[in-house]
């Protein structure tokens, strides 16, 4: 299901419970705590159905099996969370709604009027973490060390022959300019 938000910022109703879209298109959830006025903010997603989730996994936590939730055919595999607090409750959404994220085709990332680029999360080994903390490039002990190797270096010219470089030189040394 597919909603967009055309220039008179006019917004898509939600056919799921406990979600609405914002004027510029983003999908929120929230749920209320039984017997309170309190509300829980579940987050704010890139799709209705990525909201929707998140919602299941607060309705479900807070009203049971009996909830009427969204997709009660993913009722087994949802996360739960670890306790009541509004930090497990958002944690457990978040974690659901990305279950549900889309990934992006590449002719959706240059399509005209398409949505940015958001950062992209990258797995990293122990060693790899381990060796971009111990060599960071923006590390002035690495810039020091680079500067002494560059001075212990012997100059170079590149392009250039040694002995063409040398009688030229020398030439220079034996003749005078200004005569």
């Amino acid at each position: 299901m597919e909603h967009e938000v055309d220039h008179h910022t006019r917004v898509s109703p939600s056919n799921y419970r406990g979600v609405r879209q914002r004027k510029w298109g983003k999908w929120v959830s929230e749920i209320r705590k039984p017997g309170k006025k309190t509300r829980i903010w579940l987050g704010s997603y890139e799709t209705a159905e990525m909201a929707a989730a998140a919602y299941d996994v607060a309705a479900l936590h807070f009203r049971g099996r009996a909830a009427r939730l969204n997709f009660p055919e993913l009722i087994d595999s949802l996360p739960r969370p670890a306790s009541s607090t509004a930090e497990d409750v958002q944690m457990a959404a978040q974690e659901a709604a990305l279950r549900l994220r889309r990934p992006k085709i590449s002719s959706e990332v240059g399509a005209a009027g398409g949505g940015s680029v958001g950062p992209i999360r990258v797995g990293l080994s122990q060693s790899q973490i381990q060796a971009i903390n111990e060599f960071p490039l923006d590390s002035p002990k690495m810039w020091m060390e680079l500067e002494g190797a560059l001075l212990l270096a012997e100059p170079m010219l590149c392009g250039v022959d040694d002995a063409e470089w040398m009688s030229e030189y020398e030439e220079m040394q034996v003749e005078p300019i200004w005569d």
